[in-house]
């Protein structure tokens, strides 16, 4: 009886699959007329399904056979395999389905609707992941439809259904929806799960709300590693980095050890400060253990370095790295770039590309265009710029646009730098035009000065800084009394003159190291 089973089911999988569901095909979310078999589908026609064993022992079977797909083409295949041995409508088996097309990164949402809306009475895991799914899109707020829907069926609300919607009010930046689920959260008493008040400091942290979200990080007993890391990173992302590295501290403090995204976010709080002893502290923190072995820590100790000004650390952790990514060569290029080492940036970029370890990408040339612009290496800048869309399908952005401009602005050709932006086929920007005026001021070329002002006036007409350089180049020139007449326009528009840029000097670490920690 068994081997009539397999040869019949081998016979039948043989043949076109319009042939094999004349009474399911319905449920299917595809046309069979043009469906195409992958090498997968071979991996059918060598599993049998036992019809007498028992229902577990059935579904485990698929479920070996599910762990093979690896795109959508295999996992459509699958679900085929499925709605023809009868295991459409269970929910283990399906699920395994919208999981892999509303969570894996290969899958795809609308196949997940589909298979999703052809389910009879789908639970609680599959309302969650479906909402999950849609976080993930670029049309986050459909979460919320199903969310009602959930609540329309009688299905009820979980800690992670209420974790996925708090992520999603985040990303949309609606503190309205935001505050509403918070109030559902606290209704059926999830406020204090672990999940959702992680989440409701993520979310809160989104919206800027840094003192409700410090709220709800005081009040957890006992903070784990996960709320660590998101009360850091919401400090960093409001822009608070002293308070950030302070937080840190305290975490270090009480027993917690940090992992790679603790550093991570960490090591951007020293970035942005500037604070170069504090960020040599975290360092030393973990220098010889294992996190230093991992890519994303590295990157961001070497763009520390590098925003700190000390090239040669960034250097030293760069060629100590067993192991780099084209984050890891993007991030050291610009850092030399960064400090006028022009020749050194270009010749890592070179490395790069004679070893073929990476292919560049749009970041590696806006490295590449600033070192050229350093250097005043024109003809050099042309070629890197010309190569990008010939030797390598990158499209130029505004951003490479404003090197160019930048680097024939500095070297004199501001003429040329007129006709690239007029040739631009994106739409020019006001720093681009004011990258050119700075030129214009450098080199004297006055009437050119004025058409770009009329540019940017047509952009941002209250900008100080331009009132400033159209000022300056006027009397370079000598022109004093158009120098009067741009300060009095200052006056009338109530333009105020920009604050002169300050240092400061940092007497006493930002980090305060505890006994214990070194």
């Amino acid at each position: 009886m068994k081997v009539n089973h397999l040869n019949r089911l081998k016979s039948c999988l043989a043949l076109p699959l319009c042939f094999h569901f004349k009474t399911r095909s319905s449920l299917l979310p595809w046309p069979l007329s043009k469906f195409h078999l992958s090498p997968l589908y071979s991996s059918f026609t060598t599993v049998a399904i036992n019809p007498y064993a028992s229902v577990y022992s059935k579904e485990q079977t698929l479920f070996s056979l599910f762990k093979k797909c690896c795109t959508m083409k295999d996992l459509k295949q699958f679900h085929a395999h499925i709605i023809q041995t009868g295991f459409d409508q269970s929910l283990f088996v399906v699920g395994k389905i919208i999981v892999f097309c509303a969570v894996s990164e290969h899958g795809d949402m609308g196949y997940a609707v589909t298979v999703f809306e052809n389910i009879g009475n789908p639970d609680g895991f599959l309302w969650n992941t479906m909402i999950r799914g849609f976080g993930k899109t670029s049309e986050p707020e459909m979460a919320f439809g199903y969310y009602k829907r959930m609540q329309e069926k009688g299905e009820v609300a979980d800690n992670f259904t209420f974790s996925f919607l708090l992520k999603v009010c985040g990303q949309l930046g609606s503190v309205l929806l935001g505050k509403q689920i918070h109030c559902n959260t606290l209704k059926r008493g999830y406020e204090s799960h672990v999940f959702v008040r992680n989440t409701l400091i993520h979310m809160y942290g989104m919206f800027e709300d840094i003192g409700t979200a410090r709220r709800l990080f005081e009040e957890i007993p006992r903070s784990d590693l996960v709320a660590w890391n998101t009360i850091i990173d919401c400090h960093v992302h409001c822009g608070k980095f002293k308070e950030a590295l302070e937080l840190f501290s305290r975490m270090l403090g009480s027993g917690i050890e940090p992992d790679d995204a603790t550093l991570v976010v960490t090591l951007s709080a020293c970035s942005a400060l500037g604070a170069l002893d504090s960020g040599r502290w975290v360092h030393s923190c973990i220098d010889g253990t294992s996190l230093c072995s991992i890519i994303s820590v590295a990157n961001s100790l070497i763009d520390m370095y590098a925003k700190c000004g000390a090239v040669e650390a960034a250097l030293k952790t760069f060629n100590e790295m067993n192991e780099r990514n084209i984050v890891t060569w993007n991030t050291m290029i610009l850092g030399l770039a960064m400090h006028g080492h022009a020749d050194e940036a270009l010749e890592l970029f070179s490395k790069m590309l004679e070893d073929k370890l990476e292919t560049p990408n749009d970041v590696t040339f806006l490295g590449v265009l600033g070192a050229c612009s350093h250097r005043g290496m024109v003809e050099e800048g042309r070629r890197y710029f010309d190569s990008m869309s010939r030797d390598y399908h990158i499209e130029p952005t505004i951003k490479h646009y404003g090197c160019m401009v930048d680097l024939l602005g500095r070297a004199g050709f501001v003429g040329e730098a007129y006709h690239l932006i007029r040739s631009m086929p994106v739409e020019c920007n006001a720093i681009v035009w004011r990258t050119l005026l700075a030129a214009c001021r450098l080199h004297g070329d006055v009437e050119l000065g004025e058409q770009v002002r009329k540019h940017i006036l047509e952009l941002e007409p209250d900008h100080s800084s331009d009132y400033v350089l159209l000022a300056n180049m006027y009397a370079s020139a000598g022109q004093w009394n158009k120098v009067v007449r741009v300060r009095k326009s200052m006056q009338n528009r109530r333009v105020q003159k920009p604050e002169p840029g300050n240092s400061f000097i940092g007497i006493h670490p930002i980090i305060e190291v505890r006994d214990g920690v070194s």
